[in-house]
């Protein structure tokens, strides 16, 4: 029988990445097949200890045998001892019907929360709109039994989900319940906005908005926020695009970050380069529009030219800059705002922040809905903000254009090479990083994207479709290269601070005398006196070596601390030269940041990070961009009596889809190492401008970051610097990723006017 066949297929996948795409046929047979036996036969795969890829296969493919057996098996599931069946069981179970016997152990899950959470509450929503009463009723009465702060809200914001007078009276209680939780009367003061509009609902949130101004900072305040943010979701009203407004008005996320203008938040938890890329983007594609509409006078507008008028860029925030936002975002005047998704609560790393999908969905919505008409939203991440973003662009008929990268595919091919992965553990390790449900995320985005975009590799096509299945050669029309880019004029002001703080050439801080002019150059003294600080912690005898630098978020992908590693490891190497660390939060650290330090911690012979610039290690922790970019100039062109000039960058990452970091480095002359793979391979000239190597090998590391040191303060060295930064100008400024942009999102948007698609099908 087919399903017999397939899997027997499945089983015999060469790869894993490979066996997660083929896990649709056995789907497919299955289905086909139907009946007990396909059942039995799945069933006995999906509780088989030996191969935990074709047990994740098979109970997606239960789910779509129409039998009662197979329902049988998956509620059993939801029990198991084994944490990924139990999380793949709650996810199945979303495309079957309403299984009432099912929905004890979904809200069990639900209370428990974390990633296999959300699934459950996912499911328990769909369920919800055929089976309300049902599951609002056992929801109801689970919230009884549960005292537990988190766990209450939890069930709280699954109940909001739920249509129905029961589910709403629930919602009003909670709210206005004095003696519940912050969290629940949050999650139920926000549900509420989401309700249909009646008298009782307005005029209990219009009471709880109204409490005193003076009390934000307190639990009565941010109630106050919430609910005021519930009114607008309540009572607010679609915007026409006004007739003066003829550009296009396209929004871009990442809701791991918070990202404001100058970036100062840069480098800290997951505020790494999409932070500094959204902001530099969003503001040269206004600049861009407002060139274009110099142009183009006498032409029909701004849309014309393929101009972007508009851009938003979302991140997260509290309630009350989510509030603040709302009349910023409204504006039809030409700008570049930016909007917050309010969570209660502190940063979380992305890996963990799955749970806020409702928060997500709900803040999103806000958003695209206070524009008024956005023509376009931007994805790039498989994450909870593009599965949240993409839900509400569909409900909002608003196209999506996804930046298609092979993660985590590569991250699972990279774990299957060293052998850390393996069919027999990838369940055990799937509940913690969730590679299945990212990776078939990436795959529905891309499908159901109005255009996607591709960073460039050295053998595109090929590896995009090893990693991803995607054939980007089949409907070439709906894919397009873009390189990222960088903001040139911040480069060549920190170059220009870094030389002249040196008295070296006539730099601003020198030479200037007018009041405005230092006001402005006092930033670069800062970043300066900041860094001479740092490097006055090296012992005398460290003190003149050239630096190593390294810049990005302490996450294992970057591999900060296995550059470290590498660097104390190696005797030489390290008393060559010092090696800075600039990233993470180093006074209140997240998970990931914990994890790097006390990796970093145990590489040191002492074990102890206060010793760590006695032996020439400086962790600068985050830095603002514009700071960064001073740090790399003074990298390169040295400190007097601190550090010698000529040092290297260093990119140590398990893998580097593009790398804003490199070719910030490159244009200011430094040599670099990098990955030699994804995007650096296409613009670093191996032993000319820096380095490519396999950064998961140690000895190679190091012996490409000494080929580095050797080749920037050599005889070429100066020519290698001059070539980078030509490299960089000629193809990778933020200038040239804006204009290239724009044209998709114009041709993204006139395809998605009502005129043209009602032309096309009359």
């Amino acid at each position: 029988m087919a399903t017999h066949t397939a899997l027997d297929e499945q089983r015999a996948a060469a790869t894993i990445l490979d066996g997660i795409r083929r896990a649709d046929d056995l789907t497919v047979a299955a289905a086909r097949d139907g009946g007990v036996r396909a059942v039995r036969m799945l069933a006995q795969a999906a509780i088989d200890p030996n191969d935990q890829l074709t047990a994740i296969a098979a109970v997606h493919a239960l789910a779509q045998v129409f039998d009662d057996s197979a329902d049988e098996v998956l509620v059993a599931l939801l029990h198991h001892d084994s944490a990924f069946l139990r999380e793949h069981a709650a996810w199945a179970l979303g495309t079957r019907l309403p299984r009432y016997d099912a929905i004890a152990g979904l809200v069990t899950l639900v209370r428990k929360g974390g990633f296999t959470g959300m699934l459950a509450q996912r499911t328990l929503e769909q369920w919800g709109s055929s089976a309300a009463d049902q599951v609002g009723l056992f929801l109801e009465g689970a919230l009884l039994g549960v005292s537990e702060t988190f766990a209450r809200a939890r069930l709280v914001e699954t109940i909001g989900l739920v249509p129905g007078r029961v589910p709403e009276r629930l919602l009003r209680r909670v709210a206005t319940d004095s003696s519940e939780n912050l969290h629940a009367r949050v999650a139920a003061i926000a549900a509420l906005g989401d309700r249909a509009p009646s008298p009782a609902v307005i005029s209990l949130l219009s009471a709880l908005s109204q409490a005193d101004a003076a009390a934000s900072a307190c639990e009565t305040g941010e109630l106050a926020a919430v609910a005021r943010l519930a009114l607008f979701d309540l009572t607010a009203t679609d915007v026409p695009r006004a007739p003066w407004n003829r550009g296009t008005t396209i929004a871009q996320l990442f809701l791991h970050a918070d990202i404001d203008g100058e970036l100062s938040q840069v480098g800290a938890g997951d505020n790494g380069g999409i932070a500094t890329l959204l902001v530099r983007l969003g503001d040269a594609l206004v600049a861009g529009t407002s060139a274009a509409g110099t142009r183009s006078a006498g032409t029909s507008g701004v849309r014309a030219a393929g101009g972007v008028d508009r851009v938003i860029t979302i991140s997260r925030g509290t309630h009350d800059d989510a509030l603040n936002a709302i009349a910023d975002v409204g504006s039809t005047l030409p700008r570049h705002s930016f909007a917050a998704v309010p969570f209660v609560g502190g940063p979380v790393p992305s890996t963990d922040a799955w749970p806020r999908r409702v928060a997500a969905q709900r803040g999103i919505r806000r958003i695209l809905r206070s524009a008024g008409v956005v023509d376009a939203i931007h994805l790039r991440m498989a994450d909870v903000g593009s599965l949240a973003a993409a839900t509400v662009a569909r409900d909002l008929d608003i196209p999506v254009v996804f930046t298609v990268a092979p993660d985590p595919h590569g991250v699972i091919d990279s774990l299957e090479s060293s052998g850390a992965l393996t069919r027999a553990n990838f369940g055990t390790v799937d509940a913690v990083e969730h590679f299945w449900f990212r990776a078939r995320l990436v795959q529905r985005l891309a499908a159901d994207a109005a255009h996607t975009v591709l960073f460039p590799r050295p053998h595109l096509q090929q590896d995009i479709e090893r990693l991803t299945g995607i054939d980007i050669n089949a409907h070439p029309e709906r894919h397009s290269v873009i390189p990222e880019g960088i903001d040139l004029s911040v480069i060549d002001r920190s170059r220009t601070d870094a030389l002249g703080s040196l008295g070296l050439t006539g730099g601003s801080l020198l030479v200037s005398r007018d009041a405005h002019a230092r006001a402005a150059a006092e930033p670069a003294a800062v970043a300066f006196e900041q860094l001479d600080a740092l490097l006055g912690t090296l012992p005398p005898e460290r003190r003149g070596l050239p630096l190593l630098i390294s810049v990005g978020r302490l996450h294992r992908v970057k591999g900060m601390a296995a550059l470290v590693e590498t660097w104390n490891t190696d005797p030489k190497l390290q008393a060559r030269c010092n090696l800075l660390i600039v990233g993470g939060d180093l006074e209140h650290p997240s998970s990931d940041e914990g994890k790097e330090l006390a990796h970093i911690a145990r590489s040191l012979a002492s074990g102890d990070l206060g010793e760590a610039a006695a032996l020439g290690l400086l962790l600068a922790g985050h830095r603002a961009n514009d700071t960064v970019t001073r740090w790399l100039a003074a990298v390169r062109y040295g400190r007097p009596g601190l550090a010698a000039p000529f040092g290297v960058y260093v990119c140590a990452s398990m893998k580097e889809e593009f790398g804003i970091a490199l070719l910030e480095a490159m244009a200011t002359g430094l040599m670099v190492v990098a990955p030699d793979g994804g995007g650096p391979a296409t613009y670093v000239e191996h032993g000319v401008t820096g380095f490519l190597v396999n950064t998961g090998d140690g000895a190679a590391l190091a012996r490409a970051v000494t080929d580095a040191l050797t080749a920037a303060c050599g005889v070429h060295g100066g020519a290698s610097a001059a070539r980078a930064r030509t490299m960089v100008v000629d193809n990778f400024t933020i200038e040239a990723m804006a204009t290239t942009l724009a044209g998709v999102y114009r041709d993204v948007a006139v395809a998605f006017e009502p005129a043209v698609w009602e032309l096309s099908v009359s």
